[in-house]
């Protein structure tokens, strides 16, 4: 309802500037042609004016609709629609022409009919066409409106999907960091159990937004690593190096701890010893980068594509794909023989 309105706003406006425009500027009669001519004039104005009005609709439109050429590519509608154009024009000149003499604005005797007439026939295919343009210009531009609509729903939906994903993932991970203490050391599985709930308490918070706080990421990981060091003791040790800066920007919600997941359970728990986990942060040019660094090594076997990512890593890749496009980038190398190295870079957001 509200299109259609639009159109019949905008077919109104169009013919009417051209029909008062054309009315007002006749009155001044700058060439002294005298009333009766003025007269005349505007008579022949507002006939050709209603005809163009109604070619516009009933003729121009109604192929486009029925042809379905908005629908198809503007290259081949070009030359469909000139032809159209100057079909149109022959009409109106033929019609318009034909009541005028009917008026009698004017006579088949008139001389001036020679000038009068091709002048009118290239002023209504000059008019055709910029009606035309306006025409298929709009319903471009909707058409791409919705697709950009459509593209961002379907987005919208892949990603909550992927969020969904991660709740289940992270709460069977911190259930078996917490079942072996129920027994040995219940003092320390109340806590855990504290840090679990408030780690689940800020999912539920931020499960609706597409982007969180870098600090408030932070501090979930932080209570996520506090509930780790109970299960791992000496074996995992966690350092932090963060860029205060960081705190300007957003990113997705459980990314972090998602990277930090994955460190822990494909470096350090594989390690006797144990080992180190960094997380590392710096801004640069108005790009945030964020290093999670872990002891361990990326084998030959998983560097191929699904080796070591798994669902937490190609979950992240996809998240950053959809929410940054290609300005977000994801990198997992060795450093040395030593420390894997996970990397993403994210854009400021404006």
């Amino acid at each position: 309802m509200r299109k259609k309105r639009l159109y019949w706003i905008l077919q109104l406006a169009g013919w009417g500037m051209y029909f008062l425009s054309n009315f007002i500027s006749q009155g001044f009669d700058p060439q002294g042609l005298g009333a009766q001519v003025v007269r005349n004039q505007r008579i022949e104005l507002t006939i050709h004016s209603l005809f163009f009005f109604l070619i516009s609709h009933y003729f121009i439109r109604a192929i486009i609709i029925r042809r379905g050429w908005v629908q198809i590519n503007i290259a081949q509608v070009i030359p469909r629609i000139l032809g159209v154009i100057v079909l149109a024009s022959i009409m109106a000149n033929l019609i318009t022409f034909g009541l005028y003499f009917v008026v009698g604005t004017r006579s088949p005797s008139d001389t001036s009919l020679q000038t009068e007439i091709p002048l009118l026939f290239a002023t209504s295919v000059v008019l055709f066409i910029l009606w035309s343009t306006v025409y298929f210009l709009y319903h471009y531009l909707e058409s791409n409106n919705r697709s950009l609509k459509y593209e961002a729903a379907m987005n919208e939906m892949h990603l909550n999907q992927l969020k969904a994903q991660l709740n289940p993932h992270f709460i069977f991970n911190a259930l078996n960091s917490m079942r072996a203490l129920v027994d040995e050391e219940p003092a320390k599985a109340k806590i855990a159990i504290t840090q679990l709930s408030n780690i689940l308490r800020n999912s539920l918070i931020t499960d609706k937004k597409r982007v969180i706080n870098f600090k408030s990421e932070l501090n979930t990981v932080k209570d996520y690593l506090a509930l780790e060091s109970i299960r791992f003791e000496e074996r995992l040790k966690v350092r932090y190096k963060i860029d205060p800066r960081s705190d300007h920007f957003d990113i997705p919600p459980m990314m972090i701890q998602t990277l930090v997941e994955n460190a822990i359970k494909h470096g350090v728990s594989n390690l006797m010893e144990g080992g180190i986990i960094e997380i590392q942060s710096n801004v640069n040019d108005s790009v945030l980068s964020i290093k999670i660094r872990n002891s361990g090594q990326l084998t030959g076997h998983k560097k191929r594509a699904g080796g070591r990512s798994g669902v937490g890593l190609v979950n992240t890749k996809e998240r950053l794909k959809l929410i940054y496009g290609d300005t977000a980038t994801f990198n997992i190398y060795n450093e040395n023989d030593k420390f894997v190295v996970t990397e993403v870079r994210i854009p400021q957001r404006i």
